[in-house]
C-alpha cells in the first residue's frame, strides 16, 4: 500500500505573491451559460465548455528553478533533464529553526542521524512549518527561515541535486542576500519552493517525489504539481 501526499499550495487568483511579481490572474474566460450561445453540440445534447484565463510569473506557488534563474546561459526549464524531477526523498523536520533563522549544517546532520537516512543523492525537503504560522499572510515574505550557504554545500557534496522549502524563498528574503541562491547556481544544482504538508513527510522515512515542470520554451523556472508517494 502506497500514501500519496500532495505537497502543491493551491493555485487561486490574485493570490499572495513577493512585491517584484505582478499578483496572478486566474478567472472565468467562458462560462457553460455563455457558451450554449455557441450552438455547439446538438439540440438535444448541447455541447457546453467552460474555460479560465491564467496569467502569471513562473515562480508563482509551487515551482521549481531552472539553473538559467540564477545563472545568464544555463539550461532554462526545458533543457533540464526530466529526470532530474523525480526520485527517492527524505523530509528533515526543521521545526526549530526560527523566523529569518538559517538552516545549518550542524541541522542537516542532526535530523540524517534522526531519520537514519544517509543523503546520497536524495531529493531534500525542509519542513520549517512557516506555512503553517503564516500564510496567507505578507508577513511570510519577510521572515521566511533560509539554508546557509555552507548547508547548501553540504546538500550538494552529498548529491542532493534538487532539495525544497516551505514559502517564498530558500533564502531569508528580506536580508537580500540570497546565499543559498548564489550557491545552487556555483554548484548547478536548484530547488522547490512553497512546497505544503511536508509535515505529514516527517518521520516516514525514504520516499518518492515528484515535481515535473512544464515544457516552457526558454523558462526560468515552472509551476509544478508535487507529491509524495510513501510505502506503508
Amino acid at each position: 500500500m502506497s500514501q500519496i501526499v500532495d505537497l502543491t499550495l493551491k493555485f487561486r487568483n490574485n493570490m499572495p505573491v513577493q512585491d517584484e511579481f505582478p499578483r496572478p490572474v486566474y478567472v472565468s474566460a467562458m462560462t457553460s451559460a455563455d457558451s450554449g450561445s455557441l450552438g455547439l453540440g446538438t439540440s438535444d445534447d448541447p455541447f457546453i465548455p467552460a474555460w479560465k484565463y491564467l496569467a502569471m510569473v513562473e515562480h508563482t506557488g509551487t515551482h521549481v528553478d531552472a539553473f538559467s534563474h540564477m545563472k545568464p546561459g544555463a539550461a532554462s526549464i526545458d533543457e533540464m533533464p526530466l529526470e532530474m524531477f523525480y526520485g527517492r526523498a527524505i523530509c528533515f523536520d526543521m521545526t526549530h529553526i526560527p523566523d529569518k533563522g538559517e538552516i545549518q549544517v550542524s541541522d542537516l546532520e542532526e535530523a540524517q542521524e534522526r531519520t537514519g537516512v544517509t543523503v546520497d543523492g536524495h531529493i531534500v525537503l525542509l519542513n520549517t512549518g512557516v506555512h503553517s504560522r503564516h500564510y496567507p499572510t505578507r508577513a511570510i515574505f519577510d521572515v521566511n527561515p533560509g539554508i546557509s550557504a555552507e548547508a547548501t554545500h553540504w546538500l550538494a557534496d552529498h548529491g542532493s541535486r534538487l532539495h525544497g522549502v516551505e514559502g517564498p524563498s530558500t533564502d531569508v528574503m528580506s536580508t537580500g542576500l540570497f546565499p543559498s541562491h548564489r550557491v545552487c547556481r556555483d554548484r548547478n544544482i536548484s530547488h522547490y519552493e512553497w512546497l505544503v504538508n511536508l509535515e505529514h513527510l516527517v518521520g516516514k522515512g525514504e520516499f518518492t517525489f515528484y515535481g515535473v515542470p512544464l515544457n516552457l520554451d526558454g523558462g526560468t523556472g515552472s509551476p509544478v504539481r508535487a507529491f509524495a508517494v510513501v510505502d506503508e
